[in-house]
């Protein structure tokens, strides 16, 4: 039976998760239509822009995408404490740059404010702990997201019905160790299917934007532009409707998070970005049979670092979905949400023994 999202994704476990959603009507949905010869990659350029623009309203940083011709993944980190430092004012903001909202919002955010009673500004304050609530919640985030580029594609193609498969995947990333595999994971999506012969080359994805522009450093918090409404279809998530396109304008977009080497800032990937390209560089040679031969011996500083076997890191890199469920990390870490969890086993456990440990010394 699947698993309720409440279990699946619990911020006391830990704040970072891989999520995966793919597309119910072929390749050529995001990708080329082999049969008519149209090609659809600027829907590809859609969610990128799209997962951006949310995180500069949630509280929801992006570490790493990919964006595939039928699926996607992303790599994020969910940042309660920001949202709870949020005004209400703040809160509501955010919320109505993307949802029209209530009438008492909209008078509490103007002048009319002064002419509401305590009752009506208690009320708005209610729906303020919900949207607070929920601009830190995974599943709005990726609704949100979803949602949009569903009804920007059904519009191009003028029909009706489900774009994306059911509900999302995602995977708790429940250590340092978890969080580099699935980040290398995501970044080599397209050096692994052979689409790319290099990390950055590789179209739609995290490390080309990275390798593209300056290394970031650990700076100010993402997600902190001041925020506007976005281009959107009208449309409807649990009784909240998102503006209509005639009453909006673009909204900036995030970068991604920053990368620091002392791993001290919660808000940033505890990597130098150094280490990290190095380390998928390494991985992304392995992955293509033609370059076996050119892969150094000597293995990348942030495998000895976290104590992971290189070669079934490379080996794993092909079939993190495959080899770990709902959760990916080191062994005392599985072993640890299985107790939390309730639950007598957690798939991935073999693996994680495989590629978490460090190896014995000879």
């Amino acid at each position: 039976m699947t698993a309720p999202r409440s279990v699946l994704v619990s911020l006391e476990d830990t704040p970072w998760y891989h999520c995966v959603c793919r597309c119910v009507r072929r390749a050529f949905l995001c990708g080329e239509d082999h049969a008519s010869g149209m090609n659809f990659d600027h829907r590809r350029d859609w969610i990128v822009e799209r997962m951006q623009q949310l995180a500069t309203l949630f509280a929801i940083d992006v570490a790493a995408y990919a964006v595939m011709s039928n699926h996607y993944h992303i790599v994020v980190r969910i940042d309660r404490e920001r949202a709870s430092e949020w005004s209400i004012e703040e809160v509501l903001k955010r919320w109505t740059a993307l949802f029209t909202g209530p009438l008492l919002v909209t008078r509490y955010l103007s002048e009319s404010r002064a002419k509401m009673t305590q009752t009506e500004i208690a009320k708005v304050e209610e729906l303020a702990a919900v949207y607070r609530e929920r601009l830190h919640d995974l599943s709005w985030f990726m609704r949100t997201l979803n949602e949009h580029i569903a009804r920007r594609a059904n519009a191009e193609d003028g029909v009706k019905g489900r774009f994306w498969e059911g509900r999302f995947k995602s995977q708790a990333l429940l250590d340092e160790k978890a969080l580099l595999a699935a980040m290398a994971y995501v970044d080599l999506n397209p050096v692994r299917v052979g689409l790319a012969e290099t990390p950055e080359t590789s179209d739609y994805t995290s490390i080309q934007e990275r390798v593209g522009g300056l290394p970031e450093e650990a700076g100010s918090k993402t997600g902190s532009q001041e925020t506007a409404t976005v281009k959107d279809p009208d449309t409807a998530l649990d009784g909240e409707r998102l503006r209509p396109e005639a009453e909006t304008q673009i909204l900036p977009q995030a970068p991604l998070m920053p990368f620091d080497a002392t791993a001290r800032t919660p808000w940033a990937v505890p990597f130098a970005f150094d280490d990290y390209l190095e380390l998928v560089d390494w991985t992304g040679r392995a992955l293509r049979e033609d370059k076996s031969g050119s892969i150094e011996a000597r293995e990348p500083k942030l495998l000895a670092r976290l104590s992971i076997d290189g070669k079934q890191f490379i080996g794993y890199s092909e079939r993190l979905l495959k080899a770990f469920g709902t959760a990916v990390g080191a062994p005392a870490s599985l072993t640890d949400l299985c107790a939390r969890r309730q639950t007598k086993y957690l798939r991935g456990i073999r693996a994680a023994r495989a590629v978490f440990v460090a190896k014995q010394a000879a």
